[in-house]
């Protein structure tokens, strides 16, 4: 049998997210940690799956990110689909421009460089463009989105 906890985030990821929207000085309950990673592990696992059956019927076995954005929105979470979307397109055109900067003969500068890289297992890997996020109070009806 495998253990419930393999299937969750890990509760030190979720509850370092919960923190960086509170005030500095807010405390976060086990109780609420635990029920956050519940439900974030719950709503990535819908979506995955929404996502993995479009690939299946597609005889497709590997699940990307447009994957994921027409998921979002045929489970009704469409706004999310876009932000999402956006990110994705902004990482792919990171990606490329990386991709050109290494052909050119890594012309980057070594600073620049040495900022966005991290050591994972020995291995170095650059990390991608931070994903934006916007608060929105409660009640807002008027969205605005960026450009």
């Amino acid at each position: 049998m495998v253990d419930e906890q393999d299937h969750l985030l890990p509760i030190a990821n979720v509850g370092r997210i919960m923190k960086q929207i509170l005030p500095p000085r807010a405390k976060i309950s086990k109780e609420a940690k635990e029920t956050m990673q519940e439900c974030a592990s719950e709503f990535i696992s819908f979506v995955t799956g929404e996502a993995s059956d479009k690939c299946q019927k597609e005889n497709r076995k590997t699940v990307n990110g447009d994957d994921i954005c027409w998921a979002l929105s045929a489970l009704g979470f469409d706004d999310y689909a876009e932000a999402i979307l956006r990110y994705l397109h902004k990482y792919r055109e990171f990606e490329r421009e990386r991709a050109n900067q290494n052909k050119v003969g890594g012309s980057q500068d070594k600073d620049e460089a040495s900022n966005c890289k991290c050591i994972q297992a020995g291995k170095q890997s650059v990390i991608p463009p931070p994903l934006e996020c916007r608060v929105i109070e409660k009640g807002n009806s008027s969205l605005t989105r960026p450009s």
